[in-house]
């Protein structure tokens, strides 16, 4: 069975947010222990398993994601690096493929100039009191919190500054309590003239990932939250980890599109099958 690790939200290897890819020949999903064996063994922190549905259907491929501990309901740069992957070994035909998935119908349209775009659900944003706690375990002074929704279950939290969200160090067993599944950070871009935004960072130790390097789910509330603030709908967004990705994102209402590029670094052979 192969498989391959690809490098989302980057034009190069070793940047980005590194994904694990099966593309399984069966019509259905193994156990899920198995999966989540698998995910644990790549030991990133997300790994895609998608198989084939039916033709005719409203989706071409189901997909499932996995951390090393536990499977998630949505995650972007998966998604992304998936789709990457069918394209570039030509598991489809078409420009536009579609996942049934945990979170719904998910849909990614390749473009001639290599770029890929995710449309996902937008994730509602309800202005929420700032958690006792929060600013200790992050170790910086918050201006805004905002609760994401049930699809990715985040807390959104707005920083000062730049500068503040780049230099953060949090108390990673302590920010545990406040989310059902993780703490993005975020904050307007420093310098106008950047190529991005804002800026943002995603804590997600509660599903076994201290910082994941860049989030494409957690885009589903930057785009609503910055188009708010200042009047596009249009924006790119910089993820600043070690590992750095842009996120260009299109809000529509409901919907939010995704749109990074992808390079698969790792192709080879799992040997222990289902």
């Amino acid at each position: 069975m192969r498989i391959r690790i690809v490098d989302a939200f980057t034009d190069r290897p070793f940047a980005g947010n590194p994904a694990g890819v099966l593309l399984l020949d069966s019509d259905r999903f193994p156990d899920d222990s198995w999966l989540q064996q698998v995910a644990t063994e790549v030991n990133l922190s997300e790994t895609a398993f998608a198989h084939p549905l039916p033709s005719g259907g409203e989706a071409d491929w189901a997909l499932r994601w996995f951390t090393p501990t536990t499977e998630v309901d949505m995650c972007g740069h998966a998604t992304l690096a998936t789709a990457h992957v069918l394209h570039t070994t030509g598991n489809t035909k078409s420009g536009t493929v579609r996942f049934a998935a945990r979170c719904g119908i998910l849909a990614a349209t390749a473009h001639e100039d290599g770029t890929l775009t995710l449309d996902f659900p937008t994730s509602p944003l309800t202005a929420v009191d700032i958690p006792d706690g929060v600013a200790d375990a992050l170790g910086a002074k918050v201006v805004s919190v905002h609760d994401t929704g049930a699809h990715i279950g985040d807390l959104l939290v707005e920083l000062a500054d730049e500068r503040t969200v780049r230099a953060l160090t949090p108390d990673f067993p302590a920010l545990v309590a406040h989310s059902e599944r993780g703490i993005i950070v975020t904050a307007a871009a420093g310098d106008p003239v950047s190529g991005y935004d804002y800026v943002s960072r995603g804590f997600f130790p509660r599903v076994g990932i201290d910082e994941d390097p860049v989030t494409g789910s957690a885009h589903t509330a930057l785009a609503p939250f910055w188009s708010a603030r200042l009047g596009r709908s249009e924006l790119t967004g910089l993820q600043a980890s070690a590992r750095s990705g842009l996120v260009r994102t299109s809000l529509r209402g409901e919907r939010t599109l995704l749109t990074g590029r992808a390079v698969t670094v790792i192709d080879g052979e799992l040997l222990t099958a289902p």
